[in-house]
């Protein structure tokens, strides 16, 4: 894919505690391990783990790009596996909401990957609030990640629907985590595309795949390392081997669609291209 215009996707969720960000660090070990240029971003503003998850402590983050204008380059920080991130701050109540300067300064400075990565994976933060919907935005692809649980469910329904109604999205991809087994995942499937299909006219739901429940992923967590590569052999690796391959499928978009997108200079000369 280098050359083109990266695929940009968004990790998220309507509810936080749905390991929605060890889903994004283990994704993009997967995709890296497949020959990927991949940088996670940490687009959990305020309350940033995916340093956290991977034992690692930045120097920089976010946060000194958007008030000690720092470069992105001197924020990008290699991880032990292949793959970059770039890290965000917690605790720190001013990177909470973004103002509309520090998300277009964002995309600015996003240019520098445009040419150099395959993946860039976007870990939002929970629920619906501004950053949340923005960075769904911004992505050209959803990934949104539930359990079993009903307020998960709920709360998973709720992001789409706001970001249906109030921003023109309709296409999701979905991936159950957590979860006894596949007949369960189709099950939690089942019921939020029943619920889009009646109240939500339009919006489309992919099934990328479910990841079991599995002792290693929480001994992973302790470790601070990957699960993916501290058992690869184990069921929830695989499972995320398994989406990780269907998401080597996905193709990027040739059009704009109205938002602001990630690297959407390129994405705008294109257009005029093809026009």
């Amino acid at each position: 894919m280098s050359g083109t215009l990266p695929l940009v996707f968004s990790v998220t969720s309507g509810k936080g505690g749905v390991g929605k960000t060890n889903i994004s660090v283990n994704l993009a070990c997967a995709l890296t391990s497949m020959g990927k240029k991949v940088v996670l971003l940490d687009a959990d503003l305020g309350l940033a783990n995916v340093d956290v998850i991977l034992g690692l402590t930045p120097q920089y983050n976010l946060f000194h790009l958007f008030h000690e204008g720092a470069s992105l380059d001197k924020i990008l920080m290699e991880t032990p596996y292949g793959f970059r991130i770039l890290p965000a701050a917690s605790g720190v109540s001013e990177m909470v909401s973004l103002s509309t300067g520090q998300k277009l300064e964002l995309l600015e400075a996003m240019d520098v990957l445009e040419d150099d990565i395959d993946y860039l994976i976007v870990d939002t933060g929970a629920g619906i609030n501004d950053n949340v919907l923005y960075f769904n935005i911004a992505a050209q692809d959803r990934l949104l990640v539930l359990t079993p649980e009903p307020t998960s469910l709920t709360d998973a329904y709720a992001l789409i629907k706001v970001l249906k109604i109030h921003h023109g999205v309709e296409r999701f991809r979905v991936l159950i985590n957590m979860v006894r087994d596949e007949k369960a995942a189709k099950e939690v499937y089942l019921k939020l595309s029943n619920a889009c299909d009646h109240f939500l006219s339009g919006v489309s739901l992919d099934l990328v795949g479910f990841v079991p429940m599995d002792k290693t992923v929480r001994q992973a967590v302790i470790g601070q390392r990957p699960f993916v590569a501290t058992t690869p052999g184990a069921p929830a690796s695989l499972a995320v081997r398994q989406a990780a391959e269907r998401i080597n499928k996905w193709k990027a978009p040739h059009n704009v669609d109205g938002n602001i997108k990630f690297f959407w200079k390129k994405l705008l000369f294109q257009e005029r291209s093809v026009a």
